[in-house]
C-alpha cells in the first residue's frame, strides 16, 4: 500500500485527490495537509467526506512528512515547493507538485513569467515533466520529482502535439483560445471570482501575458524540435469545471500547393493517441464539450480542416480538476510505483 501525503488538501486540486485516493486499492492517505484548516476534521471543510474520511487536517510539514509518506503531492501555490525542498527530503519520499516549480526548465523563464524567485534550481534539471501520453518512458520507479502539468497546459499540448510532431502545420501561426471553469481560479476568496462577478459573463484575462504561455511553448517546442512562440488567450466562463481549447494554425502545403488531406491529420492523431487510455480523438465532425469529459481523466480532441483559409482548427476538452490536476497527478504516481496507469481513475464522466 502507497502512503501517501497531501499538501493543499483543501484547496480545489487537493479535494479532487482526496476523492480519487479514496477510491484507489494500493494508496492509503495519512497525510490531509492544509495550512487554514488545522485539527479540523477534514469533513467539516468538505462535507461530501462525511463518514468517508475521518481525519483531521495536519500542518503542512513537507520535512515530517516525508518522514512517513511514499510519495507526497504539493497542491500549492508557486514558489512553495521550491522554497522548502532540499535533497533530504528528496532522499526520503517522491514528490508529484501540482504547481509550476518545476515545469519550466529554463529558470529565467520561469521567474520573468512568474515574477517571483526560484529558490531550489537545482533540482529542474531532475524534474519530470508529468504529461504522461508524451513522456512516460520517463516516469519511472527510479524517478523522484514529477512536475505535474497544469489543465491550460495540458489541453493546449495534446490538442496541437500530433500535428507539431508530425510537422504538419506552421508552429509560427499557432493560437490557442482557452476557456476554463471558475474552479480553475482557486478556492480562495477574490472579488473577480464572485458569482455576481462571474454569472452571465465570459471574459478574457492574462491576455498576451498569462503565464502558462512559456509552458506550452516549450513543451510543443520538444514536440517539433524548434521554437514555438504562439498567441496565448484565456478566458473565464461561468461554470464549475473544464477547460475547452480552439487551436488555429495554417497547415504546411504539399510541393504542389495541395493541403493535406483530412486522412493524413486524422492519421497524425491516432498515431500518437490512437492507443491511449485517456485521450479519446472523436469521430469526424464532432466536436469536443466539456460535459462530455466532466468529473474524468479523459480529453477529448478532434479538428477541422478549413480548405478555404488552408488552416485547421484543433479542438481539445478536459476536466480542470482531474485531467488537469489530481487525476494526471494519481497517474503520474501509478507510473512512479508501477502500477497499472490507469489504477483509481476507471472515471466514467458525469452527466448530467
Amino acid at each position: 500500500m502507497i502512503k501517501v501525503g497531501i499538501i493543499g488538501s483543501t484547496g480545489y486540486a487537493g479535494a479532487e485527490l482526496v476523492r480519487i485516493l479514496t477510491g484507489h486499492g494500493d494508496a492509503e492517505i495519512l497525510w490531509y495537509g492544509s495550512r487554514s484548516y488545522i485539527d479540523k476534521k477534514y469533513s467539516e471543510v468538505y462535507q461530501n467526506m462525511f463518514q468517508i474520511v475521518e481525519n483531521i487536517c495536519r500542518d503542512d510539514d513537507l520535512s515530517g512528512l516525508a518522514e512517513q509518506a511514499d510519495v507526497i503531492f504539493t497542491a500549492t501555490p508557486q514558489g512553495y515547493l521550491a522554497g522548502l525542498l532540499n535533497e533530504e527530503i528528496l532522499s526520503k519520499t517522491k514528490i508529484v507538485d501540482l504547481s509550476a516549480d518545476f515545469r519550466i526548465k529554463d529558470v529565467a523563464v520561469y521567474e520573468k513569467w512568474y515574477g517571483i524567485e526560484h529558490k531550489s534550481p537545482q533540482f529542474i534539471p531532475e524534474a519530470v515533466y508529468g504529461l504522461c501520453e508524451i513522456n512516460r518512458g520517463q516516469i519511472t520507479e527510479k524517478t523522484r520529482l514529477v512536475a505535474n502539468p497544469g489543465c491550460y497546459t495540458t489541453c493546449s499540448i495534446l490538442t496541437a502535439y500530433p500535428l507539431v510532431k508530425e510537422g504538419l502545420i506552421d508552429v509560427d501561426t499557432l493560437i490557442v483560445d482557452a476557456k476554463s471553469g471558475t474552479s480553475g481560479a482557486g478556492r480562495g476568496a477574490k472579488l473577480p471570482n464572485l458569482f455576481c462577478e462571474v454569472n452571465e459573463n465570459i471574459k478574457a484575462y492574462g491576455v498576451a501575458s498569462h503565464r502558462h504561455t512559456p509552458e506550452i511553448e516549450e513543451q510543443l517546442g520538444y514536440a517539433g524540435n524548434c521554437k514555438v512562440t504562439i498567441n496565448f488567450t484565456p478566458h473565464l466562463v461561468p461554470m464549475n469545471r473544464g477547460i475547452l481549447v480552439t487551436e488555429y494554425a495554417s497547415l504546411k502545403r504539399r510541393p504542389d500547393g495541395s493541403l493535406p488531406s483530412y486522412e493524413e491529420v486524422r492519421g497524425a492523431y491516432d498515431k500518437y493517441f490512437g492507443k491511449e487510455k485517456f485521450v479519446r480523438v472523436l469521430e469526424k465532425g464532432v466536436c469536443p464539450e466539456t460535459k462530455w469529459v466532466e468529473g474524468s481523466n479523459y480529453v477529448d480532441v478532434n479538428f477541422v480542416i478549413d480548405e478555404r483559409t488552408g488552416r485547421v482548427i484543433m479542438m481539445g476538452a478536459l476536466d480542470n480538476l482531474v485531467k488537469g490536476a489530481a487525476g494526471q497527478a494519481v497517474q503520474n504516481m501509478n507510473l512512479l510505483f508501477g502500477l497499472p496507469e490507469s489504477e483509481g481513475l476507471e472515471l466514467v464522466p458525469c452527466f448530467p
